[in-house]
């Protein structure tokens, strides 16, 4: 079990400057921000500069509360809670599929104990739901985008792929073992909550409030303006064709990305409490989220 985190927390800004917003380069998180990034709808007195970094990374910085607003994992909020709120949109979600652990050559589920995996960050919510799985892997930290080449090189028995990578990993020759948003399911009955979006809570309610507002509105817009949405996230599809682009993107922005309801906040709330009960968390945390006004 890693010991505790506690989030160093800075001062609010005054409503009115620059917020720093970090997400992830991925087609999906620029689908979610494009009519942010590209000012398609107005922020009144906010401004936003765009942060982008791989998941691992933000999940890091933001003990520090490096940024403003960040994209992260719902396992690495669980670290996170004292100096971050959720917000209330912005979310993915795998209904029925998620994660993926794939290998070289055909490998049963249960042949997974005692196996080194190759695996994107430890404070990803894919190595969090790799050990509710099966607690006896031998863990081979990497970068997200090296899971595949560990895997093919033998390096590693087995890799837990997440992005594009769902997609695209029978193209490296590579077979599936277990999908765990599929297990999530059956475990559950619930959707596997992968990631969100926080906000410092130093920050204040007021500007919670305006970004929950505009983050939703980006979401919306993207949604209802999807080919030009697509074509820009098509820059950070890492080589996907439009068609399956448009797959990932449908696969991460959609209903949930808009709002969670109450079935995704309670699935958020059974990873944490099912993380805590194996003893992978130090501690119980209950979810929070910025609360839109009516």
């Amino acid at each position: 079990m890693e010991p505790p985190l506690t989030p160093r927390t800075r001062k609010a800004r005054p409503a009115g400057l620059e917020l720093k917003l970090a997400h992830s380069p991925d087609s999906d998180d620029a689908f979610m921000f494009y009519a942010l990034a590209t000012r398609k709808i107005s922020t009144g007195n906010l401004q936003f500069t765009h942060v982008l970094e791989d998941i691992q990374t933000l999940n890091e910085k933001a003990l520090d509360a490096v940024y403003d607003i960040t994209a992260l994992s719902f396992h690495a909020y669980a670290y996170l809670a004292d100096g971050y709120t959720l917000l209330p949109c912005g979310a993915s979600f795998g209904e029925r599929y998620g994660p993926l652990i794939v290998s070289r050559s055909p490998l049963g589920p249960t042949a997974l104990k005692g196996r080194r995996i190759a695996v994107p960050g430890k404070t990803t919510t894919a190595w969090l739901a790799l050990q509710l799985y099966q607690p006896e892997t031998i863990p081979l930290f990497t970068s997200f985008d090296k899971v595949t080449s560990l895997v093919a090189s033998g390096e590693a028995d087995a890799g837990l792929i997440i992005h594009e990578g769902q997609l695209t990993y029978a193209q490296q020759g590579l077979s599936k073992v277990v999908d765990l948003g599929e297990w999530w399911h059956q475990e559950t009955g619930l959707p596997l909550p992968l990631g969100g979006n926080a906000i410092r809570r130093s920050l204040g309610g007021e500007i919670h409030q305006q970004v929950a507002k505009l983050m939703r509105d980006s979401i919306q817009y993207g949604l209802d303006h999807r080919e030009e949405a697509l074509a820009y996230a098509l820059q950070f599809s890492r080589g996907l064709d439009a068609p399956t682009a448009d797959q990932f993107v449908s696969m991460y922005v959609n209903d949930w990305t808009l709002d969670y309801g109450e079935r995704g906040r309670r699935a958020v709330q059974t990873l944490l409490d099912r993380g805590f009960e194996k003893g992978i968390l130090p501690s119980k945390v209950t979810a929070e989220f910025v609360e839109r006004r009516v």
